[in-house]
């Protein structure tokens, strides 16, 4: 056994709770300042993506049919939460993207301050749907969360493929969201790469697909969902 061997893999988050599956490949995570393997990120497919898909879609009536003012006051219950977590978040990010751990602060700030503010923000036209992020690894907790904010407020439900690179913000967010009262499914965290958004295109639940990430990224994955037909936005 290798000590790469020895480090953990991230699991998924699906339904409310922890998702540890069998991927048939892992992406080291390393932390671009030192070279240290940081976690595994498991390289999931069909299966993970279906079991994620199917959870947002078992959850969607019951989130649509709660008040606007409702998910609002959840969304900055879950920004309340961020704040408490706030400098274990931007070591996430730090050591996952390479930025100074200040810098990291001020994305974890701009989150917080986003999802407090979600009961004066817009929602998005996505209500009674489920929708999927993609996201690269740039702004790894506040990108994916400028996107998810107005969806779910509008009461669609949401599955979250992070980067591979950068994936434990998101899922440490994911965790958060069960202690602040969401209701299992309405935020699950797929894991992988271009196997992993292939399946989310292909997924006839999935009304839309949102993309977040630079601009060659942004093409990759939309020529991804034209090849399947996926409605998207990046």
């Amino acid at each position: 056994m290798t000590a790469t061997d020895e480090i953990l893999a991230i699991p998924l988050w699906i339904n409310g709770h922890a998702y540890l599956t069998m991927a048939p490949a892992f992406l080291d995570v390393c932390d671009p300042r030192n070279g240290q393997v940081r976690r595994r990120t498991p390289l999931c497919g069909e299966l993970e993506a279906r079991a994620a898909v199917e959870a947002a879609r078992a959850a969607l009536a019951a989130w649509s049919a709660q008040t606007l003012g409702q998910r609002a006051a959840l969304l900055a219950a879950l920004g309340d939460a961020l704040a408490e977590y706030g400098g274990h978040f931007a070591a996430l990010i730090a050591e996952e993207t390479g930025q100074q751990v200040e810098v990291a602060a001020v994305e974890v700030g701009n989150a917080v301050s986003l999802l407090r503010a979600a009961a004066g923000g817009i929602a998005a036209s996505a209500g009674g749907s489920v929708v999927a992020i993609v996201s690269d690894q740039h702004a790894p907790l506040l990108g994916p969360l400028q996107r998810a904010v107005p969806v779910l407020l509008s009461g669609a439900t949401v599955v979250l493929k992070p980067s591979p690179r950068a994936p434990s913000a998101a899922f440490a967010l994911a965790e958060l969201t069960a202690r602040s009262g969401f209701p299992g499914g309405v935020f699950n965290i797929l894991h992988g790469d271009q196997l992993a958004t292939e399946a989310l295109c292909a997924s006839k639940e999935v009304s839309l697909l949102l993309v977040v990430g630079e601009p060659a990224f942004d093409a990759r994955v939309a020529a991804i969902a034209t090849r399947h037909g996926k409605p998207f936005t990046d």
